[in-house]
């Protein structure tokens, strides 16, 4: 049995916290560049020229990528040879959540759903962080973390279809998606896609989809040929850099897919925006 200190998980989750919010991710970095490279749109070239240097001036002033530093969400794997000294994994993470935002100047954005009042003053800055826990052989500790906007969430939807809807009811909801989304997620955009299990399963998955790196490979030969054909639709819709109507709407198409009950096909779409803040370390 493995030992972990509560305070080595608060700290590590604070730190990676503030330097994601702040530090635009290599992945996303990357896709930006290769977007304006690629871009034929004088106007949209011009904004996600602004976007890049956006994340440069973040990065170098140690200032927050956007003024919507979202809410932290979680995907963690926990061995079960390793156990927390000094608190529980779940105070450790709000914890560092807590420090993260408020150490790191960030806008506490949690508030009760129907009075609206912040929340920062009675249960913590921008607390209670959203964590998903998996027990996994072991005794290390795997956190995903990423900063999830209002923006790129209010678009977000997830539905069920009947199986006769098959792959062409996916990709035509996926496009629908997108499609009413418009600018308002802050385009270009990477798309999560939960596809299978039951209704929960599917939002779960097309979120924890965002995390993978941009510009890989889906292991699935079927979910990459579905990846390629959305990407090419979705780019065709014309919507670009912040909707100035660019060719570089999407930077990247991730599906998780999972099986489902005979009777139904789940399906979901987690919307990222361009400010893609997710980062991942073990412990």
């Amino acid at each position: 049995m493995r030992e972990i200190k509560y305070e080595d998980i608060v700290k590590a989750v604070r730190d990676h916290i503030i330097y994601s919010g702040t530090n635009l991710s290599k992945d996303a970095l990357a896709a930006l560049n290769r977007a304006y490279e690629e871009e034929e749109s004088p106007v949209c070239k011009e904004v996600l020229k602004q976007l890049l240097e956006n994340a440069d001036i973040a990065a170098n002033e140690a200032r927050p990528l956007c003024q919507d530093t979202g809410l932290a969400v979680f995907f963690v794997k926990v061995g079960e040879d390793l156990k927390v000294v000094g608190g529980t994994l779940k105070d450790a993470i709000n914890e560092g959540t807590r420090k993260g935002y408020e150490e790191g100047y960030f806008r506490a954005s949690t508030c009760v759903w129907n009075t609206r009042a912040n929340l920062k003053d009675e249960i913590g800055y921008n607390l209670p962080a959203i964590i998903h826990f998996d027990l996994v052989a072991g005794d290390e500790l795997e956190i995903e973390y990423a900063a999830k906007g209002g923006g790129s969430e209010n678009v977000s939807r997830a539905t069920v279809l009947p199986p006769a809807a098959g792959r062409e009811g996916i990709v035509n909801f996926v496009k629908e998606v997108v499609s009413n989304a418009g600018p308002n997620p802050c385009p270009p955009i990477i798309v999560g896609v939960g596809i299978g299990g039951t209704f929960e399963k599917a939002a779960i998955s097309s979120k924890h989809a965002l995390f993978r790196t941009v510009g890989t490979t889906n292991e699935d030969a079927t979910l990459e040929d579905m990846e390629e054909e959305l990407m090419l639709k979705l780019n065709n819709l014309g919507i670009g850099a912040m909707g100035m109507g660019g060719r570089e709407t999407v930077l990247g198409v991730h599906i998780e897919a999972n099986p489902c009950h005979i009777a139904s096909l789940p399906v979901s779409v987690n919307v990222q925006c361009h400010s893609s803040r997710h980062t991942s370390f073990k412990l």
